[in-house]
């Protein structure tokens, strides 16, 4: 039996979910995109152009939900299918967009460069429990206006896995579908494909900006998957209760689906988001504090109400360094995450609130992800009954560890970790050197990229990647891009 967790009633759910309708047929959104507001118009939604403000209907909300498909299937590169996110099926990939790096070296946290991306995507390459890739830090050696381009590219050209992606800029969108097309070849196959996920975030309380309304338009038409990235912040952006929270989550969710629906019926929809609990003693939005899991957790309840798959940022700490509470915070986030059944579980990797990305801490995370696949295959008999045989064999042969039943089930019942994660007493710990999980992390990050390989892309398909790129890189003054110096 798969063990679930559950925090909210059937009762509750279908109340939280009546009032964000209230909301949004009764208050309404801001929307600050002309043509998102007058297909909303042309719906039956009430307009206002000057307030840059629209109220739905019920009928809408209602179209756009039945029109919203179940399932979210992801491919890599190769067009093999990696994902099939319904149910409580569950796949574990990095956080997004950190603007920092911890530096193993010094300790230090400081901005990341193209070398680092290039061994992130490549180290992601290598990680058994990590289903896709993001586009996980944003490279300072390049311009600005080409940062979420040439990260969704590299980690194309250096990694097989699906992305998590997403674009700042309208322009950036339009190169981001070129280099999927690139790698799928046709419009077609990517529509029956999908290579990417794109994050898509409405701003709290109950608004969408020019540029992240303009991208879910563009994803529908393109049928590229998106998912939607809520952030109320309790007691700040959002009511400092739980369920308020999840009110607001669930209405600024919902317009999104709306939104992505009249554009086009059917197209991939993933119901995320990035809560937090607001700490006012610190002014921060702890990731790793409970309430904000509970109310991922939650979230995930309502978007299972509505028969949508599911994803939060959820498996991260808000520690500086890689360090207890970042073991704590992120083990605790990815086992509810996973006994809720999220489809798409988001942070790995992360550190200090979102902003920080640490590659040791991708592979011990990748441990814990380990474990916590392994807890939601929950516990069955596996030729257990009768066990009067086994048990006359134990207490013959004193004990079972060359036994056919131990030779034949070892593996499938359990998971056995990496290097990274110490097993061993202590005085083979003494010595083997005394390591720290710091140290252990190091060491397994020189192992998994010593045993990269490249993608198998061809030829013909990177020429066309690196054609595409350069051309945008030029747009702003760049003559050459920074990983072809490595």
């Amino acid at each position: 039996m798969r063990p679930v967790l559950r925090l909210l009633s059937d009762e509750l759910i279908e109340r939280i979910v009546s009032e964000a309708r209230d909301i949004l047929c009764k208050l309404g959104v801001e929307i600050h995109n002309e043509g998102v507001l007058l297909m909303l118009a042309q719906h039956g939604a009430s307009v206002d152009m000057g307030r840059k403000h629209a109220t739905f209907t019920d009928a809408m909300i209602d179209k756009a939900l039945a029109a919203a498909p179940d399932t979210v299937e992801l491919y890599d590169v190769l067009g093999r299918k990696t994902h099939e996110l319904t149910d409580h099926n569950v796949y574990f990939t990095p956080g997004s967009a950190a603007i920092n790096i911890l530096d193993s070296r010094s300790g230090e946290i400081r901005k990341p460069v193209t070398a680092d991306y290039i061994k992130y995507a490549r180290l992601v390459s290598r990680l058994d429990n990590i289903a896709s890739q993001s586009t996980a830090f944003i490279p300072s050696d390049v311009h600005e206006r080409i940062s979420d381009s040439y990260r969704l590219y590299l980690s194309l050209l250096h990694c097989e896995k699906p992305v998590v992606t997403g674009a700042f800029t309208v322009d950036a969108f339009n190169v981001m579908k070129d280099l999927q097309l690139a790698v799928r070849g046709s419009s077609e196959e990517l529509r029956k494909k999908p290579l990417t996920i794109f994050s898509c975030c409405p701003t709290a309380p109950l608004k969408w900006s020019d540029v992240t309304s303009q991208n879910l338009v563009d994803c529908a038409k393109a049928f590229i998957p998106v998912e939607y990235i809520s952030m109320p912040l309790s007691g700040f952006m959002a009511p400092v209760t739980l369920v308020g929270s999840i009110v607001q989550h669930t209405a600024e969710t919902l317009s999104g689906v709306v939104l992505s629906q009249l554009t086009q019926p059917g197209t991939p929809i993933i119901y995320g988001g990035s809560p937090a609990a607001f700490d006012i003693r610190y002014e921060t939005t702890p990731m790793g504090a409970v309430e904000t899991q509970m109310i991922d957790c939650a979230n995930n309840e309502i978007g299972k109400f509505l028969n949508l798959p599911t994803q939060a940022y959820i498996s991260l700490s808000d520690a500086k360094q890689l360090d207890a509470q970042a073991g704590l915070e992120t083990s605790m986030g990815a086992t509810l995450a996973a006994l809720s059944g999220i489809n798409s579980i988001s942070g790995p990797g992360m550190l200090d609130f979102e902003s920080c990305h640490s590659l040791e801490k991708l592979v011990v995370d990748n441990e814990i992800c380990g474990m916590t696949l392994r807890l939601t295959r929950g516990v069955e008999p596996k030729e257990d009954f009768p066990s009067i045989p086994i048990f006359e064999e134990l207490l013959r042969d004193k004990h079972l560890l060359i036994a056919d039943h131990t030779r034949k089930y070892l593996r499938e019942e359990h998971y056995f970790p990496g290097a990274v994660i110490d097993r061993a007493n202590s005085a083979r710990w003494m010595e083997e050197g005394s390591l720290t999980i710091g140290d252990r992390a190091e060491a397994e990050i020189e192992r998994l990229l010593d045993s990269y390989e490249p993608t198998g892309l061809s030829e013909g398909v990177l020429a066309d990647m690196t054609r595409l790129m350069k051309r945008e890189a030029a747009r702003f003054g760049m003559d050459y891009l920074p990983h072809e110096d490595l």
